[in-house]
């Protein structure tokens, strides 16, 4: 990044796009073996759980179908319930496995982003192999705030199921209750946009400062102030991408929309190139997010106490103790300013 700190808080979206475009080209290599080595097994790793998924469930269907028809306590029945017992295992199991390196690769991605973009802004030297040096002690700090936004998530998620039941039930399913079942689908869908952005400023949070967990959701709370409108677009707008990009993938690979062999191989090359643009840049965005919230704060971001708090990650510097060792206010008087 060009800019001087104190000129980020100006930044429109187009101006957040532009700057996330001219980090990503000012170190293409850089970024570029990021992407190979983990944005790209990411991204791998979601269409092919897409697309297997897709088959899983397909073979699910098909026999709960059979089924249906199948004559009471007959053996095609017994065939069919202990079929369908090994399939939703298998499942399940799937399932497991996938979300666990779904969450190392997220959280390995982020950490190596995050840490890139923080070196360039603090004008330190950093290389591929110092990123990987520093990337697994990263991903611990970030793993303490994913935990605690799962149990807000899980929390939100379970209210909310539980406020809709009891207008279901209380109001005997009317249309008053029915109107009033949509108004808090609509708060709830509000809601959850709020706490996934809050959630992943919170992650660069975690990496940059001296917090994480419920000290990087309350931080990110605070500094999504005033930029909430543009945090929400840009959120908005990221996923809106990620789920046409799952749709065309499902619809045209899975499922064999493009036709022959050939032209789901080429469809599907083609979606994880998409997928891998699209989650590099998101990641890249978000960085520069944190950044232009701290800048529309008055925080000042000090490149020196920022690369002394990257190098804590390597081991080459001990911060002081009681003394934040990254980001101050400033305050700005009709002078000057006094940090």
């Amino acid at each position: 990044m060009d800019r001087e700190p104190e000129e980020l808080q100006f930044l429109s979206l187009v101006g957040i796009y532009r700057t996330s475009a001219a980090v990503l080209l000012s170190s293409r290599r850089l970024f570029s073996q990021i992407l190979l080595s983990l944005v790209l097994p990411l991204s791998f790793l979601f269409l092919a759980h897409v697309h297997i998924s897709h088959l899983l469930f397909s073979q699910i269907d098909r026999n709960e179908s059979e089924l249906q028809r199948a004559v009471p306590d007959s053996t095609a029945e017994s065939r069919l319930l202990s079929r369908l017992s090994a399939e939703w295992t298998a499942f399940l199991l799937f399932k497991a496995v996938y979300v666990l390196f779904l969450l190392v690769f997220s959280l390995l991605s982020t950490s190596a982003v995050v840490y890139t973009i923080a070196s360039l802004f603090s004008a330190k030297e950093v290389d591929f192999r110092k990123i990987f040096t520093v990337v697994p002690k990263v991903w611990k700090r970030l793993m303490a705030t994913f935990l605690w936004a799962f149990l807000l998530l899980f929390a939100y998620n379970a209210a909310a199921l539980t406020l809709v039941v009891l207008i279901a039930v209380l109001t005997d399913q009317n249309t008053f209750g029915l109107v009033l079942v949509v108004l808090v689908l609509l708060a709830y869908l509000a809601g959850l946009v709020w706490i996934s952005v809050i959630w992943h400023l919170a992650s660069v949070v975690s990496v940059l400062e001296d917090a994480r967990g419920v000290a990087a959701m309350q931080k990110s709370r605070a500094l999504i102030r005033g930029k909430t409108l543009a945090a929400v677009a840009i959120f908005c707008k990221l996923n809106f991408a990620f789920a046409a990009i799952e749709f065309g993938f499902r619809q045209l690979v899975a499922k064999g929309g493009a036709g022959g062999a050939a032209a789901r191989a080429g469809f599907g090359l083609l979606f994880l190139a998409a997928l891998c643009a699209v989650v590099m840049f998101g990641l890249v965005v978000q960085t520069v997010v944190y950044f232009v919230c701290k800048s529309y704060h008055h925080e000042s971001i000090d490149k020196s106490s920022l690369s002394d708090h990257l190098e804590v990650y390597l081991g080459e510097y001990v911060p002081l103790k009681g003394r934040d060792v990254q980001l101050e206010h400033y305050y700005t008087t009709g002078t000057g300013a006094a940090v």
